[in-house]
């Protein structure tokens, strides 16, 4: 990825344009058959002779087209004809981005073969699911392995849509209208690098295309945070249920030898919201001027290779933190019966609703005894086969089904259906 953003690499793909921009002239008649050769042989360029002529002309694309004629000699004065220089930068542009969102859809596979992997093994692992950070009701270490899958399928799905929208070339002069260069040549162009020929443009690239990329790549940063949070919540040692993986001779704390602190998910925290804040000024670079001005032109040289990069290496530091983490179950059912059984008190609800209650009269019921397990430290269970009005309605084997935890495992096949079902 970081090839792809270099200064080399911009020049090439600039090279690679100009280059196949005469060959569709050729192909027109516009250039004869020998210059055409003599371009094809001799196109090139030196970075620093481009650097050493742009302090001249301060324009970039204009000092790069003066060395690619330099190069070729007599029939270099073809090169760039009847194009503008956004033909060349917006297209070489639209084709790193394309690029780009392969090596991101691969880092995205990878993920997703980790949360499915994972899901699968981690299907019945039960824990205790929490609401407000308070535990709410069992459910499996497997729905969140799957959640994330779910997660992360939107995410390729989003960057998959977003690379389709940027996949677009233009060559068609300085406003748009190919008063000076045909749709052919532009059609030429864009089949040889796997692009389609812009709808319409004007001198630019509407920039609404890039921002849908940049969007995409923003929800993915946001979509990593929220798994890394996740993570480090799970990881915290009232919580421990799970961990990250601890290399050989890896420190958690400079002080504190016992430390084995939850980095990687840290690090994504941050990272995701890096990535996320370069989506404003993608959006904002929405609105030009006419048929153009420059005032996208500084955002995009920082955002695009930051974010491209940035992105490709948040997805491998989460494959690598999801294929080594830590799960504890024996931890998971420890937590699952710390709150002496009130996390089953939506079941006794409903069970004295069936029996003929009134919700409120069986809430306040439920209710009053669940807290007074939490408060004294007693069993729910037990508060609740003591109470009369529970005895009346409820036979004590009916009291007792309703505290199983495996309750949670019953529709684990519809779950995993709907979310890996069109998977295999």
């Amino acid at each position: 990825m970081s090839h792809l953003w270099s200064e080399e690499s911009q020049f090439r793909t600039w090279l690679d344009i100009e280059v196949l921009a005469c060959e569709g002239w050729a192909k027109l008649g516009k250039i004869p058959a020998e210059d055409m050769k003599t371009i094809r042989e001799r196109a090139g360029y030196e970075i620093d002779r481009i650097k050493e002529t742009e302090k001249k002309t301060k324009h970039d694309v204009a000092a790069f087209v003066s060395e690619v004629q330099r190069t070729i000699g007599e029939s270099g004065r073809y090169v760039h004809m009847g194009l503008t220089s956004s033909d060349v930068v917006d297209t070489a542009f639209a084709y790193r981005l394309t690029k780009s969102a392969d090596l991101i859809l691969s880092g995205l596979k990878d993920c997703l073969e980790t949360t499915r992997k994972r899901a699968l093994q981690d299907r019945n692992t039960l824990m205790m699911g929490r609401t407000h950070g308070i535990h709410a009701e069992p459910m499996t270490m497997g729905m969140k392995w799957l959640l994330w899958h779910d997660i992360l399928k939107r995410s390729y799905a989003r960057i998959k849509s977003a690379q389709d929208e940027v996949r677009v070339g233009k060559l068609s002069g300085a406003v748009g209208n190919y008063a000076h260069v045909p749709p052919e040549v532009e059609k030429f162009v864009c089949d040889r690098l796997n692009l389609k020929p812009d709808s319409l443009s004007t001198q630019v690239i509407a920039r609404d295309r890039f921002a849908s990329y940049f969007s995409a790549l923003a929800l993915l940063g946001s979509s990593v945070e929220a798994i890394a949070v996740e993570l480090r919540h799970l990881q915290r040692t009232e919580v421990g249920e799970v961990r990250e993986g601890f290399s050989s001779g890896q420190r958690g704390s400079s002080a504190m030898p016992h430390k084995r602190n939850p980095i990687s998910a840290e690090n994504l925290t941050g990272l995701g919201r890096l990535l996320r804040s370069m989506v404003i000024p993608a959006m904002e670079n929405c609105a030009l001027w006419h048929e153009r001005d420059i005032s996208h032109s500084a955002v995009e040289r920082v955002i695009a290779p930051d974010a491209n990069i940035l992105a490709d290496y948040l997805l491998w530091r989460l494959n690598s933190l999801l294929s080594n983490l830590e799960v504890f179950p024996t931890k998971m059912l420890e937590n699952l019966n710390l709150l002496s059984g009130v996390t089953y008190s939506q079941a006794v609800l409903l069970k004295l609703i069936e029996k003929g209650l009134s919700r409120d009269d069986a809430y306040a019921i439920v209710q009053s005894n669940a807290l007074r397990a939490l408060d004294d430290k007693v069993s729910f269970h037990d508060l609740l086969k003591a109470d009369p009005k529970v005895a009346k309605v409820l036979p004590q084997v009916e009291l007792e089904a309703l505290f199983d935890s495996k309750v949670a495992l019953k529709h684990l096949d519809y779950l995993y259906g709907k979310v890996l079902g069109n998977e295999d």
